[in-house]
């Protein structure tokens, strides 16, 4: 965590409250922290460039929050530059809440998650709501070839700081992709006995028993 995302999270009643659990002392030194984690290192824009889904939450004019999922082919999120981040907002149920709420107040947080490798990635910021007929050339950089949803406008995202997150309670799930990865050797071996096998029984003299495949 840096000196940026606990400045912005850890507001008077969250301190007092960590206070009251016996863990301030554990997060005040990032009071002091020089780095304050605001721009986005290779790391964290490696993690971005690999997401195919993620959670955001927004806020009403009502002071309701509003937690809505965010998906689209790998990569679909992309680091504009250290302090930027955007995606291209897919036209869906045309519900349009995150959108009303970003009208009133532009904050916005999100969660990347890899299940796989039990990672996640917090990160706060500030929105500029893009309409595609616009800027027809940042809707061109935010398109994923070849996957034909209707893009409404972009989500221009400045970030104020991030979080890497503890990944105690992260149960690990698995993507058809990833599956199919992990068993793709044990597909080859068992392709490769069967064959052996297959072999081995085309070499048996006429009239022995053979073996079922």
């Amino acid at each position: 965590m840096g000196r940026a995302f606990s400045d912005i999270t850890f507001t008077p009643n969250v301190r007092a409250m960590q206070e009251r659990m016996g863990s301030r002392e554990k997060y005040e030194r990032f009071d002091l922290a020089t780095n304050r984690a605001d721009r986005l290192g290779s790391m964290e824009a490696g993690f971005i460039a690999q997401a195919d889904h993620f959670y955001q939450a927004t806020v009403s004019e009502t002071g309701w929050p509003y937690v809505q999922h965010r998906g689209g082919p790998a990569g679909f999120l992309k680091v504009l530059d250290p302090k930027t981040i955007a995606f291209a907002d897919f036209r869906g149920n045309v519900q349009y809440v995150s959108v009303g709420n970003l009208q009133k107040d532009d904050r916005i947080s999100i969660i990347i998650m890899d299940y796989a490798n039990r990672m996640r990635l917090k990160l706060i910021g500030r929105v500029r709501l893009v309409e595609a007929a616009d800027d027809a050339a940042l809707i061109e950089r935010l398109r994923m070839p070849g996957y034909s949803a209707r893009i409404e406008r972009a989500f221009v995202i400045t970030v104020e700081g991030y979080d890497w997150n503890c990944p105690q309670h992260i149960t690990p799930r698995f993507t058809e992709s990833e599956i199919d990865t992990m068993t793709a050797p044990l597909h080859a071996e068992i392709k490769r006995l069967r064959e052996q096998l297959a072999a081995s029984i085309a070499k048996q003299p006429p009239g022995e028993p053979g073996l079922n495949l």
